[in-house]
């Protein structure tokens, strides 16, 4: 479902031009309703009827500065019953706009923090190796004993501890460190 939407909506920003414009707005609402907060459940949720969450939906449309097509966009949420959908929809939007953008996203999963230099110099080195772009994530993973794992689409670069372990108790059973 959020696939669906996403690219609709994304069709109509390519048409115009404003795709990015879109996105920017989609995320601005989403942040704003926050899924956890009670907005979200009042436009989400069978809670209250339509005409109920429509004006409250049109109230909040009102104040914002947001283009006719992400409002418009919105509505349709709220009639098709697909506000909940929202944060999923806006993940898909913005990997349809990194595709288009030739933006890879990168996942550096550490079992540590990383500094922010040491950040952007993987970034850099992730730019140089695939010439393109990079948005990068940085995840805890706590089941790494130290190093990082770098995953940027299907690339996966491995130099955590546990990788190292493991090549090392294989090269042992093959007997080259006898």
């Amino acid at each position: 479902i959020a696939g669906r939407y996403a690219k609709a909506l994304m069709n109509l920003g390519r048409e115009d031009g404003l795709y990015q414009r879109y996105g920017k707005e989609l995320r601005e609402f989403s942040e704003f309703c926050d899924p956890a907060g009670e907005l979200f459940k009042v436009l989400a949720f069978r809670l209250y009827p339509f005409g109920q969450r429509r004006l409250v939906l049109e109230s909040v449309l009102e104040k914002s500065g947001f283009s006719d097509v992400v409002k418009n966009f919105l509505r349709l949420l709220v009639e098709k019953e697909r506000m909940a959908a929202l944060p999923e929809i806006c993940e898909y939007y913005d990997r349809l706009t990194d595709e288009i953008s030739n933006v890879m996203r990168a996942v550096i999963a550490t079992a540590r923090p990383l500094r922010e230099d040491a950040v952007k110099r993987i970034v850099a080195a992730l730019k140089d190796m695939i010439s393109r772009d990079v948005r990068a994530e940085v995840v805890q993973d706590a089941s790494l004993i130290g190093g990082i794992v770098v995953r940027v689409g299907d690339l996966v670069l491995d130099g955590s501890v546990k990788m190292q372990l493991a090549g090392l108790t294989e090269s042992l059973k093959r007997g080259e460190y006898s």
